[in-house]
């Protein structure tokens, strides 16, 4: 049980993106269908969605160029309009404008210590009728770089790490100045940090570059220090790590003066539960060893912290949710460790590297 990989050939945007789309046209076509599904269950017409993705388009044209080409690349390549790419790119600022509620979500651990290599460990959940979605994902940039992203079939980046050093976690936030007037999506932020950033304050300076629309929190890492990237149509706040070298995220915000416009937690309550189940376990989760550190992770609701999700099936498809991949950084060797499920489903052997 492992996810699908692809490793790009090209370097030009456009090139890159329709050899990334021809590869996989198929998997693209039913990301497209899974999120058209999932925000007609959330009650968006078809007209708005196109509506949205076209302005999604509009604002990374305006604001990173090369990925809008990419973008038309894919869309060239997967046999699609660009406004459809431009849909599967924008997820997330479409759940925004939709206004979705639901009670999944991901969390993130990191730990800096004294010495040797940060310890990182993600679960991301999603809906289950798309776990399918995900492909790793390697390209290499004209300056050498190479980057590796755990993302989905189509979107430009997510979870990733680079030769430069530096990797990225992901959570999704919500926060009352949240809008429907799309912005540059925040999975393209995830991409210019990857494909540009070497330091926290790079990384920091790209994501207070970008207007966006919806919230979430990019957890960027290197070999000497962190931070917990907090965006929201509001402003940008980074959070360090604790002077312990620890740094925890679910889907609230923790930036004091954000964290007034704070959507996640009061609909979703389950994330401080979470957030407590990782601050109870800094021990297990400051591990040398990925697999112990994902088990740590490991919780059920209703007996304890929903950190490990498995769907319910007699919800509507826009209320279910799964754990779809538990993830680790290995930035020395700038590569992804991937296990296909929760925590609850890892071993020495599940692990994917990538």
């Amino acid at each position: 049980m492992t996810f699908p990989t692809f490793t790009s050939s090209q370097t030009d945007p456009r090139a890159r993106g329709k050899e990334f789309g021809t590869h996989l046209r198929k998997r693209i076509a039913a990301n497209l269908a899974g999120y058209t599904d999932l925000f007609r269950a959330a009650g968006a017409g078809d007209a708005q969605v196109r509506a949205w993705g076209e302005r999604a388009l509009d604002a990374c044209a305006a604001w990173a160029p090369p990925l809008a080409e990419e973008i038309a690349g894919i869309a060239a390549g997967a046999g699609l309009e660009p406004w459809q790419v431009g849909v599967i790119n924008a997820r997330t600022e479409i759940l925004a404008a939709i206004d979705m509620v639901g009670h999944g979500e991901c969390s993130t651990s990191v730990v800096l210590p004294q010495d040797g290599p940060p310890r990182t460990v993600q679960t991301w959940d999603w809906h289950d009728h798309l776990r399918d979605a995900p492909v790793l994902w390697e390209y290499e940039q004209d300056s050498g770089r190479v980057v590796r992203t755990f993302t989905e079939a189509g979107t430009l980046a997510k979870i990733g790490v680079t030769t430069a050093g530096l990797g990225v976690h992901f959570n999704i936030l919500r926060h009352d100045s949240d809008t429907p007037e799309t912005g540059v999506p925040v999975h393209l932020i995830a991409r210019r940090i990857l494909d540009e950033a070497s330091s926290v304050e790079e990384a920091v300076d790209l994501a207070r570059s970008a207007r966006v629309s919806a919230s979430t929190v990019i957890t960027v890492v290197t070999g000497t220090g962190a931070a917990s990237i907090e965006i929201s149509p509001a402003g940008v706040a980074a959070i360090p790590p604790g002077p312990d070298g620890v740094l925890l995220h679910c889907n609230h915000f923790l930036d004091a003066g954000l964290a007034a416009g704070e959507r996640h937690a009061t609909e979703r309550p389950g994330t401080y539960d979470r957030m407590r189940h990782l601050e109870d376990n800094v021990e297990g989760l400051s591990g040398a060893e990925l697999n112990g550190r994902a088990l740590t992770m490991l919780s059920h609701a209703p007996e304890g912290a929903p950190v490990c999700a498995h769907p319910d099936l007699t919800q509507p498809i826009n209320q279910r949710w799964e754990t779809v991949a538990t993830i680790g950084l290995d930035l020395p060797a700038g590569r992804l460790r991937v296990h296909r499920g929760g925590p609850c489903q890892v071993t020495e052997a599940t692990w994917q590297t990538f």
